[in-house]
């Protein structure tokens, strides 16, 4: 859920802004495992946003990782649960978000720029995952007549 979702500068912002927007159009549009992740990802944002210690630039973000591998454990459920194939695309990045983590948990000399591009580009991909999702349920309800 990552660094990206700092709102003091103008693609914090953005991000925030595209977060939010999926997640409405999941809260709208999608079935129950679109919403559940909306609903994850949203609450999993607001407590990043309370765990992130900006002048710590050497400690290990522990809240952080342990929110990470919250959030790996609800798409892996809904993956498992679902008869969908977006939560296992969403499953696979939040695993590379946490494999980052213990990449720089047990010191691999890993650039920090690079462990924060992962966190990044894995938000985004997930927001995508869950856009794309959200909209093959949506249109499934209208082919079916449901909406």
């Amino acid at each position: 859920m990552g660094a990206f979702f700092l709102l003091d500068t103008l693609p914090g912002q953005i991000g925030a802004a595209l977060t939010v927007g999926v997640c409405l159009f999941a809260f709208l549009k999608g079935d129950e495992p679109e919403r559940i992740a909306a609903g994850a990802f949203m609450l999993g944002w607001f407590a990043t946003l309370l765990a992130q210690r900006d002048g710590d630039l050497y400690g290990f973000p522990w809240a952080m990782f342990g929110l990470d591998v919250v959030m790996l454990f609800v798409l892996g459920a809904l993956a498992w649960k679902s008869g969908r194939t977006w939560p296992i695309w969403a499953t696979a990045l939040q695993l590379l978000v946490v494999m980052s983590h213990i990449m720089i948990m047990i010191d691999l000399r890993t650039p920090i720029g690079s462990f924060y591009a992962v966190l990044n580009l894995a938000g985004y991909g997930i927001l995508l995952c869950l856009a794309i999702g959200t909209f093959w349920a949506w249109q499934e309800r209208r082919a079916a007549g449901l909406e």
